[in-house]
């Protein structure tokens, strides 16, 4: 894919991995749309990016499909066009099973979820257009459980399957469909605060990069599931 002028969609975009995706792709010359749940968050992303007319703020809940169907028809409105999409926003909370609030289990099965669904959803007629490219922020907790973690773990085993299977039934299109599997990331994913205790990790630009890789790799091949971890966890 030849990126300059070429449109993205980030959710959950205004900062960790979603924000250096979207550093990443302004380099190339791309326009991206990133979206978030509070429209101050949005603006100081906005502001951060400093791309001026290549970067579009949208306040969108993936919780809610609506919301993406608007985000995504905004992004249309304003571009005219959809070449890629990055289903990353997510959430986490970790307790033992028997002490798991359903209050959380559930915002995690529906932002985590039901979130790659509606935004997938939102944006798959688009994606037809341009034979572009779908990709979901997965985990190695997708693949890996751990104590303390059965709701994010379910999610995100979730989401591994549910993009495997879509991108089964995408390719006939010609969308590429994509999830990539972070280990530890220095973002502020479960309240984290970036600094340098966390240089050991991956960092959302090595993110960004990666994205970029598969979006400019041949079209006559796709890396489907990408696992991503330190080098040397550790030095932490």
């Amino acid at each position: 894919m030849d990126l300059e002028g070429k449109v993205a969609y980030i959710t959950g975009g205004t900062k960790g991995i979603g924000l250096g995706i979207a550093k990443s792709l302004l380099q190339q010359g791309m326009k991206v749309a990133i979206s978030g749940r509070n429209r101050e968050g949005v603006n100081e992303a906005v502001n951060q990016l400093n791309a001026g007319t290549n970067v579009l703020g949208v306040v969108s809940d993936v919780v809610e499909l609506q919301d993406e169907i608007d985000a995504v028809e905004h992004i249309l409105k304003t571009w005219k066009r959809l070449d890629v999409v990055m289903a990353n926003a997510g959430v986490g909370h970790f307790a033992p099973i028997d002490e798991m609030n359903p209050k959380d289990w559930n915002q995690m099965i529906n932002t985590n979820l039901n979130g790659v669904f509606h935004t997938l959803k939102a944006s798959v007629e688009a994606l037809k257009l341009t034979e572009g490219y779908y990709m979901t922020l997965a985990s190695l907790a997708g693949t890996n459980f751990f104590a303390t973690a059965a709701g994010y773990n379910a999610t995100k085993f979730g989401v591994v399957g549910f993009t495997q299977a879509a991108m089964l039934d995408l390719r006939q299109y010609n969308i590429k469909v994509t999830t990539i599997m972070p280990g530890s990331v220095a973002s502020h994913f479960n309240s984290n605060e970036p600094s340098e205790k966390d240089a050991w990790k991956i960092q959302p630009e090595d993110i960004g990069k990666l994205v970029v890789d598969l979006l400019t790799m041949h079209p006559r091949t796709l890396p489907s599931k990408i696992e991503v971890r330190p080098t040397r966890p550790d030095l932490k």
